[in-house]
C-alpha cells in the first residue's frame, strides 16, 4: 500500500470516494471541489491510499486560506473492506509524519441522534479507532446548533449595556479572566498547557486575524452601575455566521447574563451583519450554554465529535 498526497490525475477518483451525507465525509465531492478552489483544501493536505492503480481511501485536511498548515481533519473515508482501519490509520499515521508541530484534531460531524442509529455509530467506530492508532486518543463531543430567522431577531438585552471596545488588551484581560472554572474543553486544556495569559493572547489573534468576522463587532458586557459583566464576540467562519465566543466574568456568574450575551451576539448579526443564519458549537457538558440556546430558540442539529492529540 502507497500513501501519498494528491496528484492532479487523482481528482476525478477521490470525488467518487466523497459520498454525500456519509457520517465521516464532512466534504463530499462538490464541497471539496469548491474548497480546492477556495484555498481551503489544497493537494498537499490530501492523502490517499493507493495499491495496483486503485484509490482504496482519502482524508482530507483542511484549513483557513492563507493558513500555512492544515486546521483540522474534517474527512475520512475508504471502500469498504475488513481491513479499512488498519488502512485508515495507516494513512493518517503516514500524513501525521509529515505534519510540523501539534497534530491537527480530527472534526467529525454527527447526526443528533447518532448514538440511536446503528449505521452511524458503524460508520464512527472505523475512524475513530484509525484515528486513535494514529495519535489522537482524546474525544470531546459538542453540540452543533443553529438560529434562523424563523426563531425571530432578540431585542436588545435591557439589563446589560454593550460597548465597542478598540483595545485589544481589555479582551485579552477577559478572555483570562473568564477561564477560570470555564467548561469549555478545548479552551480548559490549551491553558493549562500554555498558561492562561498566553491562551488568551492566543484566542484574542485566533478571533481577530484567522475569523473573517468584524472586529467591530465584538462587545464588552455592563451592568446598569459600569461593572464589566462578560463580553461578546459575533463572527463568521468561511461557511456561514457564527457565535464566536462569550464569557461570563467568574464573579458575575449565577445572574442569567449567558442569556443576554447570547441575545446580543445573534441580534448584531441578524441586525448588522444580515445574517440568515448563525451556527454555534458547546461542548456536551457545557449544560448551561446548551439551555441558552434552546431558550433563544437555537435548534440542536447535529453534533461534532473532536478527536485530538494529548
Amino acid at each position: 500500500m502507497i500513501y501519498r498526497t494528491l496528484a492532479e490525475s487523482d481528482l476525478d477518483r477521490v470525488l467518487a470516494l466523497l459520498p454525500a451525507g456519509r457520517v465521516g465525509v464532512w466534504a463530499a465531492a462538490d464541497a471539496y471541489r469548491e474548497g480546492l478552489g477556495k484555498g481551503e483544501y489544497r493537494p498537499e493536505w490530501t492523502w490517499v491510499a493507493e495499491e495496483a492503480g486503485e484509490l482504496h481511501a482519502v482524508a482530507l485536511w483542511w484549513g483557513n486560506p492563507g493558513d500555512v498548515r492544515p486546521g483540522a481533519l474534517n474527512t475520512l473515508n475508504a471502500v469498504p473492506s475488513a481491513g479499512r482501519t488498519d488502512l485508515a490509520a495507516g494513512l493518517l499515521t503516514a500524513a501525521h509524519a509529515t505534519f510540523e508541530g501539534a497534530l491537527p484534531d480530527f472534526h467529525v460531524l454527527l447526526p443528533a441522534d447518532w448514538r440511536e442509529r446503528p449505521d452511524a455509530v458503524a460508520d464512527l467506530g472505523w475512524r475513530q479507532e484509525a484515528a486513535r492508532r494514529a495519535g489522537l486518543t482524546v474525544a470531546v463531543e459538542r453540540l452543533r446548533y443553529e438560529w434562523t430567522r424563523d426563531s425571530g431577531v432578540p431585542a436588545p438585552p435591557r439589563r446589560l449595556r454593550f460597548r465597542p471596545e478598540a483595545d485589544d488588551e481589555v479582551f485579552v484581560d477577559l478572555f483570562r479572566r473568564v477561564l477560570d472554572g470555564t467548561l469549555d474543553a478545548a479552551s480548559r486544556a490549551e491553558a493549562e498547557a500554555v498558561g492562561a495569559q498566553a491562551q488568551a493572547r492566543a484566542d484574542v489573534a485566533f478571533y481577530r486575524d484567522s475569523m473573517p468576522g468584524e472586529r467591530s463587532w465584538w462587545r464588552v458586557a455592563e451592568d446598569a452601575d459600569g461593572r464589566t459583566v462578560g463580553f461578546a464576540l459575533p463572527s463568521r467562519n468561511t461557511g456561514s455566521h457564527v457565535v464566536g465566543y462569550l464569557g461570563v466574568l467568574p464573579e458575575q456568574r449565577g445572574h442569567g447574563y449567558v442569556d443576554d450575551l447570547l441575545a446580543e451576539i445573534t441580534r448584531i448579526l441578524a441586525e448588522e451583519a444580515g445574517a440568515e443564519v448563525v451556527r454555534a458549537d458547546t461542548d456536551l457538558p457545557n449544560r448551561p450554554m446548551a439551555a441558552a440556546f434552546d431558550r433563544l430558540g437555537y435548534r440542536n442539529f447535529a453534533r461534532r465529535l473532536v478527536l485530538s492529540a494529548p
